[in-house]
């Protein structure tokens, strides 16, 4: 059990919260704000104890100088002000005698955001290294580390494992909350329990596959996936995305859980419905079709709890939406207890309009994906236990 922002005095202390601010945005406008409400909570119980609060948090991916500019916290800082009711102050700069005195000088109640962290990408990686010297600089801000940001805790950055080498450190309510509801979903003891990826690859799923295919009941694949493993099976799989490498690894876990995985049986193709037996050389699968979605039905019909990860089809073009819209209408309409995997899947199940129909919709699209797999993340291994310790 770890320490909790709960077990802490933060009367005027300086409490240094890593949150995920990780919004999307175009030409500097916030485009969906969901990650921002969502860390409000830790927030706002850190300033009703009296805190003085220091905000990081990354933005985007910084890999060359330019791209700094497009991915800078400060709109962020603008509508933090707004959520809070109050001016939140902004550090342009990531380290310095700026930064420095602007943390020194923070009051009780005040709140200050400290610009992207993976500015210190550039030019020696230090943020994404997890470089001392860095984790160290950035301890040195404040007194105490509270880890919110669940959608990086499967990074090793100086940001979430370095910092809480340096200081006392406990999580916040959002990375408690996302645990707290996928164990539930993971240890409870009712069946059947069903799982649903969908999504582009597998290569960055092969030991959540390998991992669910045995907890659960049943593996229902979906999405571009599956076409790795259908090409498995030997059917023609047109222009469709297929994943060569790993389709050894796709038959092996067909030959092996065969009675468990379900694939599907025909797509939406840019022109017509096909079955899959009926694919030419040149079709491309955009969406599961109508004889998959009542396929797929029934392998959820009587679930008792279910994870799903990753959209059915193409569903940012309406065309391709139908798919992962019936399975979302399904899980809903039969209130069976899922829980939805961050990235696309969340971003599917806000735009198609069930942003309020499941038992849990994860913030965190790698990091619900890394703990599905073995229960661990490195960002809550790096916070203290619910124990005294001792700092010297």
């Amino acid at each position: 059990m770890k320490r909790t922002i709960k077990d802490f005095d933060l009367e005027g202390k300086k409490v240094i919260i890593r949150c995920d601010l990780n919004v999307p945005m175009e030409d500097n406008i916030i485009t969906d704000d969901t990650r921002i409400v969502a860390s409000l909570r830790t927030i706002k119980y850190a300033l009703r104890n009296n805190a003085k609060v220091i905000l990081l948090s990354h933005l985007g991916k910084i890999k060359k100088e330019e791209d700094k500019a497009k991915n800078s916290l400060y709109p962020v800082s603008i509508k933090l002000s707004e959520y809070l009711n109050k001016d939140v102050l902004f550090s342009p700069e990531t380290h310095g005698q700026n930064l420095t005195t602007m943390a020194k000088n923070l009051e009780k109640g005040q709140v200050l955001l400290i610009e992207n962290t993976r500015y210190e990408d550039i030019p020696d990686k230090k943020e994404s290294n997890c470089d001392d010297d860095l984790s160290k600089y950035w301890a040195s801000l404040g007194e105490i580390f509270i880890n919110d940001a669940y959608g990086s805790c499967h990074r090793n950055h100086a940001s979430v494992t370095g910092i809480p080498k340096y200081l006392p450190s406990g999580i916040g309510f959002l990375v408690e909350k996302e645990l707290q509801k996928i164990d539930n979903i993971l240890d409870s003891k009712t069946h059947p329990f069903v799982a649903v990826l969908g999504g582009k690859k597998v290569d960055d799923k092969i030991t959540l596959i390998e991992s669910l295919v045995q907890q659960s009941d049943k593996l229902i694949i979906g999405g571009a996936m599956s076409f790795t493993f259908l090409k498995a099976k030997g059917y023609n799989t047109g222009n469709s995305i297929i994943s060569t490498e790993h389709l050894d690894f796709a038959k092996n876990m067909l030959d092996k859980y065969s009675n468990k995985i379900v694939l599907p049986i025909d797509f939406i193709t840019e022109t017509e419905v096909k079955d899959i037996e009926e694919f030419s050389s040149n079709d491309i699968g955009y969406d599961i079709g109508p004889k998959t979605i009542k396929l797929f039905e029934k392998e959820l019909e009587g679930a008792k709890r279910v994870i799903l990860n990753g959209p059915m089809g193409l569903f940012e073009d309406k065309r391709y939406s139908k798919g992962t819209s019936r399975i979302f209408k399904y899980l809903d309409k039969n209130k069976i207890k899922t829980v939805i995997g961050g990235g696309d899947s969340a971003f599917a199940v806000n735009s198609l309009g069930f942003a309020d129909s499941f038992y849990h919709v994860s913030t965190g699209g790698g990091a619900t994906m890394k703990y599905l797999e073995n229960r661990s993340l490195v960002g809550i291994e790096a916070i203290e236990d619910k124990k005294e310790v001792n700092y010297e």
